[in-house]
């Protein structure tokens, strides 16, 4: 009875369904209705990511149910790609049990997969002010998370993510932070756990600041100080 998004396919697939037979490529995705039986058929063995839907929640939010029952989802949609991220930033793995989810997540998940089968104008207005907000933002931090160490550029970051400066300036702004304030968390963050670490015990304090992103020693120091309430050699002497 439970609806399922299975998604990240990692190879072709046939899924079947209402008498319909659908054909995947690798990185598509499939909704099911949990209202009959369907199958789902991989090529070959891979990983798979499933959004379980408990007792049929996801149809009854599109207006043509009966299209949206077995409909291949593109890789390439922008709704899947940002929902793959979401899912990705909350820690998932093989399956998504949405009972272990907090409210206001579980909320984005349903209005991206709403979004990702295209239907149910009223859900998509709902969608494009909550969910793929929510996305979006998720995505940009991680695409500055993996370029922490290195110059964050606004102009690129919008670029990439097909949008305007201002408006990533927007979602932060919405998130209670900014671009700088986030980057700058992270990076003292970073630093913090790292003078803590064992591992890291060799390395100079300057080298430390220069690894996660600072290019100025003094204002590493003075940030440091005013986010932890302590140096930085006095947070090493603390291992």
């Amino acid at each position: 009875g439970n609806d399922r998004l299975v998604v990240s396919l990692a190879s072709p697939a046939i899924a079947t369904q209402f008498g319909r037979e659908v054909s995947l490529e690798r990185g598509d995705a499939i909704a099911l209705s949990g209202s009959d039986r369907g199958t789902l058929t991989t090529l070959r063995t891979g990983r798979l990511t499933t959004l379980e839907f408990p007792h049929g929640a996801l149809f009854p939010l599109l207006k043509q149910t009966r299209h949206g029952r077995a409909r291949r989802i593109p890789s390439h949609s922008l709704a899947l790609q940002l929902l793959r991220g979401y899912v990705h930033a909350a820690g998932a793995s093989d399956s998504i049990d949405t009972a272990g989810l907090p409210p206001l997540a579980i909320a984005h998940m349903y209005d991206l997969a709403v979004m990702a089968l295209g239907e149910a104008r009223e859900a998509e207005e709902i969608a494009q002010g909550r969910g793929i907000r929510a996305a979006r933002l998720q995505a940009i931090k991680n695409d500055i998370l993996a370029h922490i160490d290195r110059g964050i550029a606004l102009r690129a970051l919008a670029k990439r993510h097909r949008v305007s400066e201002r408006y990533i300036r927007l979602l932060f702004q919405s998130d209670g932070t900014s671009v700088t304030e986030f980057v700058r968390e992270e990076r003292l963050r970073r630093a913090r756990s790292m003078l803590l670490s064992p591992r890291f015990a060799g390395r100079k304090i300057a080298e430390v600041a220069y690894e996660v992103g600072f290019n100025d020693l003094s204002y590493f120091n003075r940030a440091f100080r005013r986010r932890f309430g302590c140096s930085p050699s006095e947070v090493r002497e603390m291992c």
